[in-house]
């Protein structure tokens, strides 16, 4: 992107992070979602623990939203089929999924085992650049993330800039506690994965349970440095494999 779209791109998220300081969720999402202006949006969900909440409150504006759900192909089948309940339950008309590419597979994880020997490559050939190419036809996307959820986000924005895109966070306010009580409220479907021990769900290989008293974060890539998959990386994208 030249460097004076990427300003004015810049310019336009601060102003919307000022002008929607104290906004709500709900009326953040009315906002980006009824102003043609924004261009064409996209919302990325891993319906996952947490994601049942932005799905609902997208929903309640516009249901025919694209919603991009990254189908790995080493997804819980209980994610798999939490996914079309909730797509079902909420009117959810448009659910994209989004599977990484055949030949990359083929030519890179043959075996199916490439999450434990590189699982840096693993999500970049299996989230990212399947993601960063569905992204291409939209100006920006909607994403679950909140200051809560580890370190790296706890100056989350609600409007960021990231590969070109204008990026929206519109739950970064929002607290654990928040969460459940607009579950408990609107009666949302859980995970059922989430009563057997496991807060934050990805890919089967690399999701285990959290003891009590854990980072609900504790069970994604346990024992190793790794905390994201990838795809909320500002400023580029990493695909040693694929590149």
């Amino acid at each position: 992107m030249p460097l004076d779209a990427q300003a004015l791109l810049a310019a336009r998220a601060a102003k919307l992070n000022a002008d929607l300081s104290d906004a709500s969720a709900e009326a953040i999402l009315d906002r980006i979602l009824r102003d043609e202006g924004i261009g064409d949006l996209a919302l990325v969900s891993s319906f996952g623990a947490e994601s049942v909440v932005l799905l609902h409150l997208v929903a309640q504006v516009d249901a025919t939203i694209p919603v991009l759900f990254l189908e790995t192909g080493m997804l819980f089948p209980e994610t798999l089929r939490y996914q079309r309940q909730v797509a079902e339950t909420l009117g959810l008309s448009d659910i994209r999924l989004i599977r990484p590419d055949s030949a990359d597979l083929f030519l890179h994880d043959p075996e199916g085992d490439l999450h434990d020997r590189d699982p840096e490559t693993c999500c970049a050939l299996r989230k990212v650049k399947p993601l960063e190419l569905a992204l291409q036809p939209f100006e920006g996307w909607i994403t679950g993330r909140k200051r809560h959820q580890n370190p790296d986000r706890a100056a989350l924005d609600v409007f960021e800039v990231d590969g070109g895109k204008l990026k929206m966070n519109p739950l970064a306010r929002w607290s654990r506690e928040d969460v459940s009580a607009y579950m408990d409220l609107h009666d949302l479907p859980r995970h059922p994965l989430v009563a057997q021990g496991y807060a934050s769900l990805g890919c089967a290989p690399c999701t285990t349970k959290v003891a009590p008293g854990e980072d609900p974060r504790a069970g994604r890539w346990r024992g190793q440095e790794k905390t994201e998959c990838g795809i909320h990386f500002a400023g580029g994208r990493f695909w040693p494999a694929t590149r």
